[in-house]
């Protein structure tokens, strides 16, 4: 039996689930250098961070569901770019995740249709997100959706006098993931 998978707007009634999936996103990324370093208190945190983006006028979050039960989660955030570039705003994407039981179903094709629509609706031309170099299976799934790499992002850990973690606790690349 085949189900439907719909994707809506996240609300506030979603929030645990949306800190299962993009903590498990996190999770999924234990051995990298920014995402691996996770606070002891990470789940606390990320009710406040995501609680937060789903009241933020700039943040849309999407989940996708197959009945009642939501399979997966995209982030969209209506980022101003520089003054100097055009566009003058466009849409970062991120925290995107799809559980695993439910990969190469059409959940994520289905996430960014969604934000394509969104995207039409608010006059932003143009996506941009960041992907961990080391996965290669979302290197192939952002590329065969039409995303090309334009930049890579650059670590370079320093000395940190008495602060504990300071070289690894690095804060995610875009100010968008904040």
């Amino acid at each position: 039996m085949t189900h439907q998978i719909s994707v809506r707007r996240a609300h506030l009634d979603d929030l645990s689930a949306i800190v299962e999936l993009r903590l498990a996103l996190l999770r999924e990324y234990s051995d990298h250098p920014l995402y691996g370093n996770l606070q002891p208190d990470v789940e606390d945190r990320a009710h406040d961070l995501y609680r937060a983006q789903l009241a933020s006028s700039h943040d849309t979050i999407f989940v996708a569901e197959i009945g009642h039960r939501i399979i997966g989660v995209m982030r969209c955030v209506d980022t101003p770019s520089s003054p100097l570039f055009f566009p003058e705003r466009y849409c970062y994407v991120s925290s995107v995740y799809v559980r695993p039981s439910e990969r190469r179903k059409g959940v994520l094709r289905a996430l960014l249709g969604a934000a394509d629509r969104w995207c039409e609706e608010h006059g932003i031309a143009e996506m941009r997100l960041h992907n961990s170099a080391t996965a290669a299976v979302a290197e192939q799934a952002w590329s065969a959706l039409g995303f090309e790499v334009v930049e890579h992002v650059r670590r370079r850990p320093l000395p940190a006098a008495g602060v504990a973690h300071a070289a690894t606790a690095t804060p995610d690349a875009h100010p968008a993931t904040r």
